[in-house]
């Protein structure tokens, strides 16, 4: 007798048969299901690289550099355009332009958003269509609604200075003043960017749980009451969200300004600067005074602000997240 047979006489459950190889398709299935998740999410990551990633590291490395276009021989400087940068009035002119177009845009664009998701909700009739119509300004082209905006506020021969006068008041140079331009610019950025937020706040406001507002109207709750209680609470994370991507389109605000100006071809802003935004001084840097190192500079120190946004609105939405008093 073997040592074999002698153990299975021993130990008959102890003794198992040895598990067969696996075939090829055995390990071809294996390293389909391992390998198949990254293969299908490499495409975004490669075009990522291409378009993204690679052009701006890039554009940190031109950064460090006093490099003119056609510079086939560029001057490493290190940090000293970042350094003439924080020393220049029209980039931090540029940049208060941008913060005031920004609020002058996003918190009524949030509050008017808010105020069509809550009409949508109740029951109107055509409420579809009525979805599809708040949408269509963002469907829109933006150059076609530039044009318009920008002969809607003409000085001389606008609609809007048309109605001012009908009621008696003076016509005001929507382009030469620095703050009418901003509200121009503010009301083509609602008018485009309105209902598509509105879409967004709808979403959030149908799922919130029936049941809910159902609770609060057997104990006599109002439909002002539930809103304030119900409604806006649930809806914080939507709203962060919301502001937050107003907040970085407000920073890279471009199209709009450019095509505000009354003054063809050119990326000035005004005259005297007064709607030159910071992406408009970045283009005015690159591609007129051909300053591609300051430029990259500009677009970097655009991006700081834009990560250091993201960074708050991370911390923020992780905040709310969490449950008062729940153990973890």
């Amino acid at each position: 007798m073997t040592v074999t047979d002698k153990l299975a006489a021993d130990h008959p459950a102890e003794v198992r048969t040895p598990a067969p190889r696996p075939g090829f398709r055995d390990r071809l299935a294996r390293w389909d299901v391992k390998a198949s998740p990254y293969l299908y999410v490499a495409p975004f990551f490669i075009v990522f690289g291409v378009v993204g990633l690679f052009p701006l590291l890039y554009t940190a490395y031109v950064s460090l550099f006093h490099w003119k276009a056609g510079d086939d021989n560029p001057d490493f400087i290190g940090l000293d355009n970042f350094k003439e940068l924080f020393a220049d009035a029209q980039f931090w002119h540029a940049l208060e332009n941008t913060v005031s177009i920004f609020l002058l845009s996003s918190i009524p664009q949030i509050i008017i958003a808010i105020g069509l998701a809550a009409l949508l909700t109740t029951g109107i009739r055509g409420a579809t269509g009525w979805r599809v119509g708040i949408l269509l300004p963002y469907a829109a082209s933006l150059v076609a609604l530039g044009i318009i905006f920008a002969n809607l506020f003409g000085p001389k021969y606008g609609l809007v200075n048309g109605l001012l006068q009908t009621i008696g008041l003076s016509p005001v140079d929507w382009q030469a003043n620095r703050l009418a331009s901003h509200v121009a610019i503010a009301i083509m950025v609602n008018w485009r960017w309105t209902g598509y937020n509105a879409l967004i706040v709808l979403a959030a406001m149908q799922a919130i749980p029936r049941e809910l507002h159902e609770a609060a109207l057997i104990d006599g709750a109002g439909s002002v009451r539930r809103f304030r209680h119900i409604t806006l609470p649930l809806l914080k994370p939507t709203l962060i969200f919301v502001t937050i991507t107003s907040t970085i389109g407000g920073l890279q605000i471009f199209t709009e300004p450019k095509l505000f100006d009354a003054m063809p071809g050119s990326n000035n802003g005004g005259s005297t600067h007064q709607f030159q935004t910071v992406t408009l001084y970045l283009y005015q840097t690159a591609f007129e005074n051909f300053d591609l190192g300051y430029a990259s500079a500009i677009a970097w120190l655009l991006f700081l602000i834009i990560v250091l946004i993201a960074l708050a609105n991370y911390l923020l939405t992780g905040r709310l997240a969490r449950t008062p008093g729940r153990k973890k």
